[in-house]
């Protein structure tokens, strides 16, 4: 197989998930997907500020991602904003199914990337959602790494 063909460098990260959430735990979870929808995600035209997971029937689907049409598409080109499942193992789902019915907690997106064998995964995390005195932490902690950085090559 042409190992140049898939490009690792596909990397779409939800910055504000970790600023509004606090990660417990981060899980890796198969997306099932149509048509063009991954080859708009090789070209990065992905959104997965709003998007949240949630279970249906023991399966587990993600809801709120964009992924832009794609551009050469034609009629049959995907719905941008339609809710995806996501393919885990059972033993895992159960854990996952168990854990998220806790009070406060959520599902989040943290990664969308395309691995090894150019299948898209999405990195989810289960967490709980911060405070905003815990959110003014977390900004006091990066100014203080930012400013010891600065120090150390200054």
């Amino acid at each position: 197989m042409n190992k140049a063909r898939f490009s690792n460098d596909i990397n779409i990260r939800n910055r504000q998930a970790t600023f509004d959430y606090e990660v417990i735990d981060k899980f890796i979870a198969g997306m099932v997907l149509r048509g063009t929808e991954i080859k708009s995600i090789r070209e990065g035209k992905v959104n997965l500020q709003d998007g949240y997971c949630y279970f249906n029937d023991a399966e587990l689907f993600v809801k709120g991602i964009t992924i832009s049409p794609y551009a050469q598409g034609t009629h049959y080109n995907h719905e941008g904003t339609r809710e995806r499942k996501l393919l885990m193992k059972k033993s895992e789902l159960a854990k996952l199914e168990h854990k998220s019915e806790e009070k406060g907690l959520a599902l989040i997106p943290l990664r969308l990337f395309v691995n090894d064998r150019g299948y898209a995964k999405l990195e989810i995390a289960l967490g709980r959602g911060k405070k905003t005195h815990d959110k003014r932490d977390s900004i006091k902690e990066k100014d203080i790494k930012r400013e010891l950085s600065r120090i150390k090559l200054g």
